[in-house]
């Protein structure tokens, strides 16, 4: 018995003890981000190395949405509810209409507080990369630009020169003519015209063309810059063997090397090297662009964005999205994805991607073009996926030859401007 009472005895001491230690309380991120094909690996590997650095955080996902476009309207509908999350990733042409409802947290006055962002390697014109208005909305996660990819063993056999890729999209149609006679099923371009504006865009600024007018008050896009754009994808699909395709059938033809050319974001080269394996000699080269001299490249990819109103929360949430934005982060993203580095001191510093770029010249053609690089443009007001889906479906009826290219381009102008917001 007198055991039992000294066993007793020693239990209640160690409850007393317990409770006199302050439980340290953790605080708990939900984050939602989008395209789990490129991200879920990335975010996996962040969010474990920021949790082994700051136990007192624990990072939790929310289900991801499988594009930008349905990432933007999934928080607009869970904003200001319980399911919203604390941190989102949303595409950089969708920051400007969260910010015109007041969505996001601006990261300004953490900004200021921080005082050696630049020091960090987010140098002033990384950070404007997420500005809108002059509000720092969020801080740019991944970016990145359109490239183009190619299957060196099919220029080959249509005679070409792989260690001299075309230049000038004349270069490759012509050669893309070459690649489709070789029959056999084999396809001679892929371009990515479905889900968004983005690869347009890589057209239309190629041309130096824009969106909209300075006021942006009237569609732009239809002036001689876009007819240029959208002429050029009507001779893709009629001289250079540009099929009818979804974005994942074309995917998937390129990698199963039945594609000659495929252009879509840098962000793909990972997955592209991955599911390519042996298959055949894959290799990439900068986009071309219809005025070599102006033309400039939309800046593809998202920034992270602080959703939460605890206080104590944004304390923590803005750890984490330094942490995410940051050298470390860009280091995992790079290598993971193939987006180029959207921080200087990941960049420069051999600690993380200096030797990256010599031992792997995949990724250098996306890097290189990083001086060409100019915001994807955001539509002002409301509608902003409305005139996506807009354009998309005037691009659509022009591979599918059932529009001419001023047809097409004339009523995208036309629906366009109606869905602007007025004066």
């Amino acid at each position: 018995m007198k055991h039992f009472r000294q066993l007793l005895a020693a239990a209640a001491a160690a409850v007393s003890m317990t409770l006199a230690i302050p439980a340290h309380a953790e605080t708990v991120l939900t984050v939602h981000y989008p395209m789990p094909g490129f991200f879920k690996d990335v975010m996996d590997t962040i969010s474990k190395k920021f949790m082994e650095e700051n136990p007192e955080i624990k990072i939790t996902f929310a289900n991801p949405s499988a594009t930008y476009e349905e990432g933007i309207q999934t928080i607009m509908r869970q904003a200001g509810t319980a399911e919203m999350p604390d941190i989102t990733f949303i595409g950089l042409n969708r920051l400007r209409m969260v910010n015109e409802r007041d969505i996001p947290v601006d990261l300004g006055p953490f900004v200021e507080k921080d005082g050696n962002m630049t020091e960090q390697g987010f140098s002033e014109n990384i950070l404007k990369l997420a500005q809108v208005s002059g509000k720092q909305v969020g801080l740019a996660f991944a970016t990145s630009n359109p490239i183009m990819y190619y299957n060196a063993d099919l220029v080959r056999k249509a005679g070409g020169d792989p260690e001299n890729p075309p230049k000038t999209w004349d270069e490759v149609i012509a050669l893309g003519g070459k690649i489709k006679a070789l029959g056999d099923g084999v396809e001679g371009i892929d371009f990515r015209w479905q889900g968004d504006d983005w690869m347009f865009s890589a057209l239309l600024f190629g041309a130096d063309g824009h969106m909209l007018n300075e006021d942006e008050t009237k569609v732009a896009f239809n002036g001689p810059e876009g007819r240029k754009a959208i002429e050029l994808l009507d001779r893709m699909v009629k001289e250079g063997g540009l099929p009818v395709l979804t974005k994942q059938a074309g995917e998937q033809a390129f990698v199963a090397g039945k594609v000659g050319f495929a252009f879509q974001t840098t962000g793909a080269l990972r997955n592209t090297i991955k599911n390519v394996g042996g298959k055949f000699d894959l290799r990439t080269a900068h986009i071309p662009l219809i005025d070599p001299v102006n033309g400039k490249l939309p800046t593809g990819g998202n920034a992270v964005v602080i959703l939460t109103r605890d206080t104590e929360k944004q304390e923590a949430a803005w750890k984490f999205a330094k942490f995410a934005a940051g050298p470390y982060g860009a280091s995992v993203v790079v290598p993971g994805t193939g987006y180029v580095p959207n921080n200087e001191l990941a960049a420069k510093s051999p600690e993380y991607l200096a030797n990256f770029y010599k031992e792997h010249p995949l990724f250098r053609a996306g890097l290189e073009q990083m001086p060409r690089m100019i915001p994807w443009y955001a539509f002002p007001g409301t509608n902003g996926v409305k005139v996506t889906q807009t354009i998309v479906e005037n691009l659509s009826r022009v591979v599918e030859q059932s529009a001419t290219p001023e047809e097409a381009l004339d009523d995208a102008a036309v629906e366009v401007e109606s869905l602007l917001p007025r004066s």
